[in-house]
């Protein structure tokens, strides 16, 4: 349903219509690992609308571990010969015979309740996963392996900076529960330059700010998506802290063009930064977007042990993109329009 609703179709548009080197695809293959998350869904529907509309012939491999998660995003899709599905668990080796051209690992947890709850996975899915595709890239000569790393990397931000550039790290408590996840991303990104020396390979790192949108997953524990499913009960917006963080943030059509930018234009062993400059909010301010929109009241709740353990000890995280504007990138979508697409967008889809 999704991809008849004019505010989506609008997004798959902007998408489609980038001025990028999509020439790079025609009639290759792009292999995805965590496809079926929020920014999966959306670049399988930009791959799969430019084999319609410009019968590129890409081949887009989806890579996860629940088939019938994959199914029900990809149900325009699963028939076609352009598509196929693949069930793997990446931090194991493969043994799948695949030979993609391109390769994207978005694989891994990415949520404060997965955190904690699965602490292993988290750094084995970054890790061991990005090692095992590395290594699949090298013995079938991938052209280019695109790691999305985060922002959280760069961790607390104890002198003020006004942003974080790409060069530029805050501190990170390694000895924490929490570490294992902003931890993993900065090894796996040193497993990037590795492999650019020992192998010859070709990868590019984005990293990326919080990213929302309407293909986040029902399991998603983010805060944006709490705030939705609150929204969309009708419920006040639960805040479980005084929100005071400030972060960037990202609507997913956008991260999306950033990523396919990175992919077709980013220069080789570099990481960029993908966050919407106009979409820098605090916590609290987001909240009372969301409160606005639904005509509730924002209330404050201590969070669970879970989800306490899970939360990020930043409390300013604001991503500088120069470097990522320089290859053309613009946002399109600010954090308003972004909240009112995504609760619409979501609304339509009977979500409500």
């Amino acid at each position: 349903m999704r991809l008849e609703n004019s505010l989506y179709q609008d997004d798959l548009a902007a998408a489609c219509g980038l001025p990028l080197p999509w020439e790079k695809l025609r009639g290759k293959t792009v292999m995805m690992t965590g496809a079926s998350g929020t920014i999966g869904t959306f670049l399988a529907d930009v791959l799969m609308e430019k084999n319609r509309t410009e019968e590129l012939g890409i081949t887009f491999l989806a890579v996860g571990r629940n088939e019938a998660r994959a199914k029900e995003r990809f149900a325009p899709y699963w028939e076609s010969p352009l598509f196929r599905f693949i069930s793997h668990d990446v931090s194991t080796p493969w043994t799948e015979e695949a030979a993609p051209n391109y390769i994207i690992h978005a694989a891994g947890n990415s949520h404060p309740r997965a955190f904690s709850q699965d602490p292993v996975g988290t750094i084995t899915s970054n890790v061991f996963g990005l090692y095992h595709l590395l290594n699949l890239a090298a013995a079938r000569r991938a052209e280019r392996v695109l790691f999305l790393s985060s922002g959280e990397i760069y961790g607390q931000n104890r002198y003020q900076a006004a942003s974080f550039s790409e060069g530029e790290m805050g501190y990170i408590d390694c000895n924490t529960l929490r570490a294992g996840y902003p931890e993993s991303k900065r090894v796996a990104e040193s497993l990037c330059q590795a492999y650019i020396k020992a192998e010859g390979l070709d990868t590019v790192t984005a990293r990326l700010c919080r990213i929302y949108g309407p293909t986040m997953p029902e399991n998603d524990s983010k805060v944006f998506a709490q705030f939705a499913k609150n929204t969309l009960r009708g419920e006040n917006i639960v805040l479980k802290s005084a929100g005071t963080q400030y972060f960037s943030y990202c609507y997913a059509a956008d991260a999306v063009s950033a990523l396919l930018t990175i992919l077709l234009c980013g220069k080789t062993g570099e990481a960029y930064n993908v966050a919407d400059p106009n979409s820098s909010i605090t916590l609290k301010d987001l909240a009372q977007l969301f409160a606005d929109t639904s005509g509730t009241a924002v209330v404050f709740e201590l969070p669970d042990e879970v989800e306490r353990l899970g939360f990020s000890v930043a409390d300013r995280a604001i991503l500088n993109t120069e470097k990522l504007e320089q290859l053309g990138w613009r946002a399109r979508i600010g954090i308003g329009d972004g909240v009112s697409r995504t609760i619409g967008i979501l609304i339509e889809e009977g979500l409500a």
